[in-house]
């Protein structure tokens, strides 16, 4: 079976994605305290991945998509809000498939 690496290999192709990932490894240490849910255990809420990457919503939204479509980090809804954390199983699973391939 051939796994495809497209996908996941676009979305480390953007510097915004990859700062969005770092980021997301120590929710804690970049992101303020939010209202709702908790920074580590629920993820962190879209608003505040826009407020710190400076861009629009929309464009925030469409990065957060391609990451979560790569498998590299799931979105969890609590209210009206999605809270985002990395998806440590399959960045690990990513990662080992990329040290076959190299």
């Amino acid at each position: 079976m051939s796994i495809d690496l497209e996908e996941p290999l676009k979305a480390l192709a953007n510097g915004k994605r990859l700062r969005i990932l770092d980021w997301l490894k120590d929710p804690g240490a970049h992101f303020r305290p939010q209202a709702d849910g908790d920074l580590v255990k629920d993820g962190v809420c879209g608003v505040l991945i826009t407020e710190k990457l400076g861009v629009s919503q929309p464009t925030a939204s469409e990065h957060l998509r391609i990451l979560a479509d790569a498998g590299f980090i799931t979105g969890k809804k609590i209210k009206q809000w999605i809270f985002y954390k990395r998806d440590e199983k399959e960045i690990a699973a990513f990662k080992a498939l990329m040290r076959t391939k190299i």
